[in-house]
């Protein structure tokens, strides 16, 4: 296993709807250092698998598959074996299957590997997802939690995507009990990350708030 310089890593975690990938993006430029959204990459493998009709409650078929997908990503992009999957990945299909893929641990360890090399190979970066300042870099130099109201959460999942609000807020708090509950890796707060809810502040703020901490 490569050990990633964990100096240089900014480490986001926090459910869905939280402002992670914007908030992120934006502190990565502010930084001037790369980034990477980790939750893209399980969207990739639950791509990957539902195009090819493999179960992603299927353990095994779904680790071997994590082994051999070939996952290609920028900061807005995500090419999934060759094939652009971006606005494929973001859909409902994937959305619904993706919190099973994620609860495998056989992927949940491959995609660790992945992400470690990734921010090794480029000295460092801003890491978001559900897992990364409590698993996949203990030792960042920052770690944040952002979190939100169920409310503003699915109203900002409904302005990225559409659907009914109720709904959405439904998918977001099954989402979040499956995260929260699995054996590997669970989402939950660092120990000694800086708690951010951003509800009722804006991007600039809240990028404004993490820069200084960064900084201080």
């Amino acid at each position: 296993m490569v050990t990633a310089p964990s100096v240089n890593v900014v480490a986001i975690d926090g459910p869905a709807g939280a402002g992670k990938s914007t908030i992120a993006r934006e502190l990565a430029h502010k930084l001037s250092l790369p980034y990477l959204d980790t939750g893209a990459m399980y969207r990739g493998i639950t791509y990957a698998a539902l195009r090819r009709g493999i179960d992603v409650n299927d353990v095994d078929a779904l680790a071997d598959l994590a082994l051999s997908t070939v996952l290609v990503i920028t900061d807005d992009t995500l090419i999934v074996d060759g094939i652009d999957a971006t606005q494929d990945i973001r859909g409902e299909a994937v959305t619904r299957a993706v919190s099973a893929v994620a609860a495998n641990s056989a992927v949940r360890s491959e995609l660790r590997e992945r992400q470690r090399n990734w921010v090794a190979a480029r000295g460092g970066g801003v890491v978001e997802g559900r897992d990364i300042a409590t698993v996949v870099f203990p030792d960042a130099r920052l770690k944040v939690f952002l979190t939100a109201s169920p409310l503003v959460r699915a109203q900002r999942r409904v302005a990225q995507i559409g659907g009914d609000v109720e709904q959405i807020a439904r998918d977001i708090a099954e989402r979040d009990h499956k995260d929260s509950t699995r054996i590997d890796s669970p989402l939950r707060e660092s120990e000694n990350a800086i708690v951010v809810d951003t509800s009722n502040r804006t991007i600039e703020d809240v990028v404004t708030q993490i820069v200084g901490v960064f900084h201080g």
